[in-house]
């Protein structure tokens, strides 16, 4: 059974959401919540497997309670499920942890289908939401990534580019092999690439390195 945890300050809306998810047979609402804090406190205490979280609530709305959570148990799953499309509930709610983003126009058996992808890991997006990430990313400059590069990533970069491995740059900078993976990481991370060959393309492009 896929265990959740809807919070939702509509009573209604919580009833009948919740009527239809347990009437499946692989998922069970263990819990309800109607406000921020609340939701913080029943997802440490249970642990679900998912948490379905509405965004605007009293006391604390779906965006803290998410950021609280995730702060407290990475591991958490979070579906937000809201009326809101605008950019102030969209790239906070990613970016405070929430795994997925529907819409309360969505069907229930799409709820329940997206609590079951969720669960398998996978990230559900509205196609409206996905079509926001991906204008927000043609218009990100590319040349303003390697700028939220540390000093010392900037290092590690470069020694990227020579080619050396991850022993050889812990040996020439003096640190430990576990944290040149932390810095290459956080290379990639930060220029948007999936490798190390995309870095260094990327640093070459940039002239960061001769």
């Amino acid at each position: 059974m896929i265990r959740v945890l809807f919070a939702d300050d509509h009573e209604m809306v919580r009833i009948g959401v919740s009527a239809y998810l347990s009437s499946q047979s692989d998922i069970e609402v263990i819990a309800e919540a109607d406000d921020g804090q609340e939701a913080i406190d029943l997802a440490l205490e249970h642990k679900p497997d998912i948490i379905l979280m509405d965004l605007v609530m009293d006391h604390m709305d779906g965006i803290e309670a998410t950021k609280e959570i995730v702060q407290k148990w990475p591991e958490a799953k979070i579906i937000v499920v809201t009326s809101f499309l605008d950019d102030e509930k969209v790239y906070p709610a990613l970016e405070a942890g929430a795994t997925s983003y529907m819409l309360k126009t969505s069907k229930a058996n799409e709820i329940a289908d997206a609590i079951r992808a969720t669960y398998e890991g996978q990230s559900i997006l509205e196609p409206e939401v996905t079509g926001k990430i991906m204008n927000k990313m043609r218009t990100k400059p590319q040349n303003d990534l390697h700028e939220d590069l540390t000093e010392r990533e900037k290092e590690v970069l470069k020694l990227m580019a020579e080619g050396k491995s991850n022993q050889e740059i812990a040996d020439e900078l003096y640190i430990a092999m576990k944290t040149v993976k932390v810095h290459v990481s956080n290379v990639l991370g930060k220029l948007e690439v999936h490798d190390r060959t995309q870095a260094v393309i990327y640093a070459f492009k940039h002239d960061l390195v001769n």
